[in-house]
This record gives structure tokens, sequence and C-alpha cells, in this order.
């Protein structure tokens, strides 16, 4: 019994719960360095492309650990200049500074405090960049993080970085990275990148396919796809950066996906390891899909846990069907999927999007990027979503028409979302009536036609049939 309980705490420290997992935080720096061939006195070089929320927190926990041991690890943060803080962010910049004693005494002893004083009182315009440099992403004021080292000219950042974290949006990740490759030109090593990116595009010829932010960081950039990695879960920025405890997986290639889920590995952000890229990408951004249309429902019932759970009834089972086209063993992914799902509806921005927009705060014209939020990728993701699975190339067979019919025939909930986000042929009030409509099949008999019926369409991810 000693022996055993002597190994059940050994593994028990082993997974991250009580200190930081797998050795000491030097030790994992030192075997990362090691299998990226990096000699001493050349520091493993980290660079983070793309300041929103998770971009930045992501950025900030890798300097909360590792930015001590400066000769060994360079950490930045690049984002774009010349972003103004308007006088009511300012403001509320100020309280916020004001109600944290350790951002005060910091600010103080790095001789920056003044300036938000002085653009309290308006005499002063920050700027984005600048704020970041004292902890303050534009996203999330409200979350001081640690200083960080920005850079806002590209080439400086990304020219000579081992890592590249791309915190940018899935709809700005292309054309970033097609930047960033006429910068790699002459390179002799390949850089490592980990997505964080939360969305897809519809590519429909020659036939339709789902194109995911790796995929696109491949195709403009040339580094091999098993130098790139998707890192997703259910995580809220804010509540990681504060140390609520959370868990995410690190999907791509063996030779990296492992020592990368060490390397990342938190006492309170435990990263688990998995070989399927591409579909756990795509998982990341179907449920901002649904999550629009949560947040609607919730403001437009006010908060009706009733009306709630028949949305997510339906949802959740026009996922199961989605899966079953995209993926051969569909099962695997019902656990990340549904804790995903679950946390975006509570808490994320794709949620709080559409409550705004029910509750008049936003509205439609405004489009997709919201101050103070960033990009909301729900938007585009039903558009891609909806284009994909109508098409008739993918024809599955109708439960009572007997007959083929495009897969989106099958997903009320997602045509509803584009005939009032894309098309906007219907007000908000008509997710309610899509959520009443007696025609609408039981959800279970959905998720018994994707159960019972030979669906998998290996193409919509590039894979051969």
């Amino acid at each position: 019994m000693v022996d055993g309980a002597k190994e059940m705490n050994k593994n028990f420290h082993a997974n991250g719960l009580i200190h930081n997992s797998n050795g000491s935080l030097e030790e994992k720096l030192d075997e990362l360095r090691h299998l990226m061939g990096k000699a001493e006195g050349d520091p493993l070089r980290i660079v983070g492309v793309g300041a929103g929320a998770w971009g930045s927190v992501f950025t900030a926990m890798l300097q909360d650990s590792y930015g001590h041991l400066r000769d060994k690890v360079l950490i930045r943060i690049w984002r774009r200049p010349g972003r103004t803080v308007d006088r009511v962010t300012a403001e509320h910049l100020f309280e916020v500074i004001n109600s944290r004693e350790d951002v005060l005494r910091r600010l103080i002893r790095r001789c920056a405090y003044l300036k938000y004083v002085e653009a309290r009182l308006g005499d002063r315009t920050l700027h984005a960049d600048e704020i970041l440099k004292d902890g303050f992403c534009l996203n999330m004021i409200d979350t001081p993080l640690c200083p960080l080292k920005v850079v806002t000219n590209l080439q400086e950042a990304v020219w000579d970085a081992d890592i590249v974290i791309n915190g940018l949006p899935s709809t700005e990740t292309r054309e970033v990275f097609e930047e960033i490759r006429r910068y790699w030109k002459e390179r002799i090593t390949v850089p490592v990148i980990i997505s964080l990116a939360k969305g897809i595009e519809a590519e429909l010829g020659p036939e339709p396919r789902i194109i995911t932010p790796t995929q696109m960081i491949n195709r403009a950039t040339g580094v091999p796809i098993e130098n790139i990695l998707y890192l997703g879960g259910p995580n809220i920025a804010s509540e990681i950066y504060n140390k609520e405890y959370a868990n995410a997986r690190i999907c791509g290639a063996e030779k990296w996906r492992k020592p990368l889920a060490n390397f990342l590995r938190q006492p309170h952000f435990i990263v688990w390891d998995n070989g399927d890229l591409v579909t756990h990408e795509v998982m990341g951004g179907l449920k901002n899909v649904y999550a629009i249309g949560a947040g609607m429902v919730a403001a437009l019932t006010n908060e009706s846990a009733t009306s709630k759970s028949v949305y997510f009834a339906l949802c959740t089972s026009e996922m199961i069907f989605i899966t079953h086209l995209l993926a051969k063993e569909p099962e695997k992914l019902a656990g990340p999927l549904l804790a995903d799902t679950y946390v975006t509806l509570l808490k994320g921005r794709n949620a709080w999007y559409g409550q705004q927009l029910a509750k008049g705060q936003l509205n439609l014209e405004m489009g997709d990027s919201i101050k103070g939020k960033g990009m909301i990728q729900g938007i585009s993701a039903v558009k891609a979503f909806y284009e994909l699975l109508s098409q008739s190339s993918l024809s599955v067979l109708h439960p009572e028409e007997n007959k083929p019919v495009a897969p989106v025939e099958l997903c009320p909930i997602l045509r509803m979302l584009y005939k009032i986000l894309i098309t906007r042929e219907f007000p908000l009030q008509a997710i309610l009536e899509a959520l009443r409509d007696e025609t609408m099949y039981d959800p279970k008999e959905r998720i018994e036609i994707a159960q019972t019926h030979v669906i998998y369409r290996p193409s919509l991810l590039g894979h051969e049939p």
C-alpha cells in the first residue's frame, strides 16, 4: 500500500496537478531547446502573432513562466501599430489600474503611471501597442497581464523566430502569413507554428472542402504541415490567466506535439496531445456557429432555462450529425466538442455577440469586428458551414422523403442562422420560430440518421475516400 501510495503521488505530481509537471521549468525549456537544436547562448525565440485576448494571454502565460530565463528564451508579441485607445476605454483602464494595488505599484516603478493619468484627463492619446507593453490587452482591459515585449514591425518579429504562436482570427490568418513568407525566404531552419485560431473557410471547387487555419498557414508559407499544430480547448482567456483550472489539446505531428504539451503544461492549465489535427481544428470553429444562436435565445427568452435547453438539444444534435460527415470515428470528438461548446455557450464572445444583437446593443451593420471583443469568428463560420453543406455532391438520404438532399436540409438551426446573419432574410426573433417548428425532427432522430447511415465524407477535410 505504501509503494502504491508513493506511485500515485508520483503520478499525481507528474500530471502537473501540484507543481509544474515533468520537471522544473528550466528542465522543460532545456528539453525543447535541445529538440530544436539550439546552441548554448542562442535563446529560443518565441513570437506571438496577433494580440487579441487569447493570443495575448497565451504569450503572457509563457512570459510569466519562462521570461526570467532570459539567456535561454526570448518571448515577444507582434501587433499592428496605430490603433488608438478612445477616451471611454482610457477612463475605464484608469479605474482598473487604481483598483489593483499590484498593477498600480508596477506602473509607478516603471515610470508609466503618468501617461494613464493624462489619458484619463484627455490630455494624451494612448495606443494599443503602447498599453500592451504594460500588460493591457485592448480586448480584455479588465484583466491586466504581465508586461510584454511588443514589436510592431512584422519582419522584425518573425524573421528569426523558432516558434510562432498564431493568435490571429482565422479571417486574417492567410493574409498575414502570406506576408510572413516573404521574410522567411532565406531561412535555413524551419519554424514551428502553433495556431490558436478557431474558424474555417469553405472551398467549393473542384470539390467542396474545409480549409482550416493550419492549412491556410501551410499554403501561405510553405512550412510543412508536420511543423504546424493547433491548440484548442474549453478556455476563456481571462479565466485562464487568472489561474482558473483549464485543459487544452495540442494537435499535430508526434515529434512536436508531445514535447510542446509538456512545455506548455502548468498546474492550472493541463495540456494533452492528439494526432488528429484538422478534425479538432474544425470542431473549434463549429461550436462558434451555434454559440451565436445560443446568445440570441438567451436574450430573447429572458434567460429561460427551458428554451436554452431546447436550443442546446437541437444544436448539439446538428453538431453530432455534422461530425459524422467529417470524421470516421466521430465518437472520439464528443467529449472535447461538447466541453468546448458548453463553455462557449456560457461565456464566449460569440454567445455574448448573439445576446447583444438580440438586446439591440449591437446590429449586423457593425460587422464582425467588435470594439473591446475583437473578431466574432462565428459569423464567417456560419457562412462557411452553410455553403459547404449546401453542396448537392455531399447529399444524404432524407429520412421521410427517401430522396437525396444536401446535408444542410437536415440542419434547420444552421439554415436559420445563415438567413438571419448572412442573407438577413429574417429578423433575429426567427431563431425562436426555428425552435418551435412543429415539423422539426426530434433531435434523437437526427442523431440516429448520423449513426445508422454511412454519411462520412472524407473529401470535406481533404482526405482520400
